[in-house]
């Protein structure tokens, strides 16, 4: 394979990926081993195990660095970073006779940082907004318009969603009841501190009403296909974005332990998933489309609830833009410390000005 193909490969992965780019910064941390000299390059051509699970660790290292996360995908999902469409071992190798003083390095970490300038101009924008100025249908055409970060147009809706629900759930004051049977009142007094710990009543308070909240249960990813919402006492509801551009049977088939799941979707696929869903006996709770979202922002936002639930909504969906889509301050330190700042290449197909 030819330095031209590898780097068509390569593009081609960058493409494709949400914008922590995981799998290309594992290259990067692969390259980056060859050109220390703990591994060699008929390593990577002959001997897949030598780096398979090793250069996962070395990914995580880094984008702890970066993001101050690491890749929860299932193994599945990393390991088909070498698959013969993706990066192989032949294309890696070339890559890495291609890597003169890290030049594909710094060309992977300056893809990186470009991703991340495109969603802090999104941040920046959703930092000065207020409840007058925003508007949602704003706010996602960023998203679908922008090939950068159209691929993490997934997270956007499933934030969008959850930051609308726990304000809501707030704002109407929702209580959730948890008694025993007054029948078991044995079973009770012989667990009670067992039912007092987990569950908050025992024999002289058989019952307990708190306000109900919901959960963030971590980040999204391409792994679990949505963003579970765990309510008190382990109710949970997953929110998925679905697309009919990806590979549609196989997201509304994927298996959740979610009691409830709500799909996201655009409003001209809502027919044909719920087609799709009913042929393969998938139960959901209901779909929720782009223009009722819209819709639902407008009036918390610029209608009669403006006053009581705007500023609270915007502040939710601030908050979890910024877990979604964590950019640390380290990069620039970061990428000088590799001495990327002070790489001049620019006969090499990966020089970036």
């Amino acid at each position: 394979m030819d330095v031209r193909q590898a780097k068509e490969a390569l593009d081609r992965l960058i493409a494709k990926q949400r914008v922590h780019l995981y799998k290309p910064i594992q290259i990067a941390e692969i390259l980056y081993r060859v050109r220390q000299g703990t591994l060699t390059i008929a390593q990577l051509r002959d001997d897949l195990e030598s780096y398979r699970n090793p250069s996962k660790r070395w990914r995580d290292s880094v984008s702890r660095i970066l993001l101050d996360r690491v890749c929860t995908s299932s193994q599945k999902f990393q390991d088909n970073l070498f698959d013969s469409n993706a990066i192989p071992p032949a294309t890696l190798a070339a890559l890495a006779e291609a890597n003169e003083d890290g030049v594909v390095e710094r060309y992977i970490y300056r893809r990186f940082q470009e991703r991340q300038r495109r969603i802090l101009k999104l941040g920046a924008m959703l930092s000065t907004a207020t409840p007058g100025d925003f508007h949602l249908s704003d706010f996602l055409a960023e998203f679908e318009h922008d090939k950068g970060i159209k691929r993490s147009i997934d997270k956007a809706f499933e934030i969008v969603v959850y930051a609308l629900f726990d304000t809501l759930v707030r704002h109407m004051k929702v209580t959730v009841t948890v008694a025993a049977d007054l029948t078991e009142s044995d079973l009770l007094a012989a667990f009670e501190d067992f039912a007092r710990l987990l569950m908050g009543i025992d024999v002289q308070h058989p019952a307990v009403s708190l306000p109900a909240r919901l959960y963030r249960a971590g980040a999204t990813n391409a792994a679990d296909r949505g963003l579970d919402i765990l309510a008190r006492f382990n109710s949970a509801t997953q929110v998925r974005y679905i697309t009919i551009d990806g590979d549609l049977a196989d997201d509304i088939s994927w298996d959740s332990n979610a009691d409830r799941v709500v799909f996201v979707c655009k409003d001209g696929e809502r027919e044909f998933i719920e087609r799709i869903c009913r042929q393969l006996g998938q139960r959901i709770q209901g779909i929720i489309v782009q223009s009722q979202l819209i819709a639902w922002y407008d009036l918390a936002l610029h209608g009669e609830f403006a006053d009581c639930l705007g500023d609270d909504l915007l502040s939710n969906l601030r908050r979890e833009f910024r877990h979604e889509f964590p950019f640390s301050e380290t990069f620039a330190d970061f990428y000088r410390e590799r001495g990327y700042d002070a790489l001049h290449k620019p006969d090499s197909p990966f020089w970036l000005e």
